[in-house]
């Protein structure tokens, strides 16, 4: 036996996406580091990302193999239609991959978008799991799903009525997820009927920062009204990307000559982009506040606000700099308190900062969780996808933020969200940014050894290592 075959080897499928990308390879780290497997991350490329190729390129200990599907995606369609149809063309990759892998990995663990790898997974005699990288709401929400009738679900899609979540605060229609929000949720109830066949649902928070939802998860047949039989939940968040230490670069220079907890870091993600009209009312808003800021500013998209979601970090040659959507006069009288950053910054690092106090956000799952890692409050000013349950179940349930109106928000607007979390005299925000960071602080040791978080880990870990043995022993007996 090879020192490889005496270990558990585990591989991942993540989907296109920074937000997927991340906290995937975090797990893949720490299912090395701390728990002793090999682990091999099988990303699906969309080929045109140069912040995912980056990441890719500095990541180290884990076996990366990328699967490219050949596949024409229409470019008008949305995010969530071009991922399905990157998704859809891969299984013939995946399972050609792990039929060939010497050793047999002992378990695959895929991501939402991925749930279709979990009958690969189950035919090749693997362990099959999930690694959600959403909140526990938004998965309490994936796994009742099945369950609801059409009644219920009709009434939220078309009447606005609120989706009842057994044991979970309600999902108001303001707040839901963008596929039901169109209308169109085949796909969103096929996955989410596949997750019920998972040997277990990995979850990127831990107990403190979501113990209602997590204690409906938990007691499934409560979730499910006892019509779906019960998966493991395991809580292993929060996993997230750390700042990378010594790094150079020109905004952590500029970070470094302005006061402690005197910054608010501006950016919507990797994917999220704005109208040009909405741009001008946020530079005007961040002028009035008079905050210093960090802002990753990108050309503006009237049509789609998810419209660098598959060119994250791609620089275009034709943008003048400064930009000429920018409100006439902005770059001259903030050049003193504010930095404009063209596309792409380091977020990590960024929000590590002993001088940023405040982030304005799109809400984003992983965004979210490093603001909260870093201690650092949030104006939440959800776009696409989950983000407006992210953005509801942060400022109503946990509190570390607060949030913009719907539409267009005005420059009043965003220079009050911001003082109110900047402010050192304001109240509200004083008791924010003390949740945060107390937050942070049960974050560290649910993730730390011993932590629930860690623990919850092991035990998949371990998991896999019992099914490893008793697959080598059926193995040993049949010869």
């Amino acid at each position: 036996m090879t020192a490889q075959e005496s270990e558990a080897h585990v591989a991942l499928l993540v989907s296109p996406g920074m937000g997927h990308l991340i906290p995937f390879l975090e797990l893949a780290h720490r299912l090395v580091h701390h728990h002793n497997l090999h682990a091999t991350l099988f990303v699906i490329c969309s080929g045109t990302s140069a912040a995912e190729s980056l990441l890719l390129q500095k990541s180290s200990a884990v076996n990366i193999v990328p699967l490219r599907p050949s596949v024409s995606l229409d470019p008008t369609a949305n995010f969530i239609d071009k991922l399905k149809a990157i998704m859809s063309a891969s299984p013939p990759l995946l399972r050609r991959s792990l039929s060939t892998a010497k050793p047999r990995p002992a378990a695959l663990i895929v991501d939402l978008f991925g749930t279709w790898g979990l009958a690969i997974a189950h035919e090749l005699g693997m362990l099959g799991f999930v690694f959600m990288t959403t909140s526990a709401w938004f998965l309490s929400l994936a796994r009742f799903f099945p369950t609801m009738d059409k009644k219920m679900i009709n009434d939220h899609v078309y009447n606005h009525e609120p989706l009842r979540i057994p044991g979970c605060s309600p999902v108001r229609f303001e707040n839901t997820t963008q596929v039901l929000e169109n209308g169109v949720y085949d796909d969103f109830e096929l996955m989410a009927r596949e997750l019920g066949t998972a040997d277990g649902i990995l979850s990127n928070t831990w107990q403190d920062l979501e113990p209602t939802n997590i204690k409906a998860l938990t007691e499934i047949e409560t979730l499910t009204c006892g019509k779906a039989g019960g998966v493991p939940i395991y809580p292993i968040g929060p996993l997230i990307r750390h700042a990378e230490p010594n790094l150079e670069s020109e905004v952590l220079k500029w970070l470094d000559r302005q006061p402690d907890e005197s910054v608010i870091y501006v950016s919507f993600g990797s994917g999220g982009t704005l109208s040009e009209e909405q741009i001008k009312e946020l530079a005007l808003g961040l002028e009035l506040s008079q905050q210093r800021f960090v802002w990753v500013i990108r050309p503006p998209v009237d049509t789609d606000s998810s419209g660098t979601f598959f060119t994250a970090g791609n620089q275009s040659g034709d943008d003048k700099w400064p930009p000429e959507y920018l409100p006439e006069g902005f770059v001259n009288r903030t050049k003193e308190v504010g930095l404009l950053v063209p596309t792409w910054g380091p977020q990590a690092e960024i929000l590590n900062h002993r001088s940023v106090r405040g982030f304005l956000t799109h809400t984003g799952w992983n965004s979210s969780l490093e603001s909260i890692m870093n201690g650092v409050a949030m104006v939440t000013w959800p776009l696409y996808a989950e983000q407006k349950m992210n953005a509801a179940e942060l400022t109503e349930e946990v509190g570390v933020g607060v949030r913009v109106s719907r539409g267009l928000v005005s420059r009043e607007e965003i220079e009050s969200k911001v003082r109110k979390i900047m402010a050192e005299e304001d109240e509200e925000g004083r008791r924010i940014r003390e949740r945060v960071k107390a937050l942070k602080r049960s974050g560290e040791r649910a993730a730390a050894k011993g932590g629930s978080s860690y623990n919850s880990l092991a035990q998949v870990a371990a998991e896999c290592d019992i099914f490893r043995r008793q697959t080598q022993l059926r193995r040993a007996v049949a010869a």
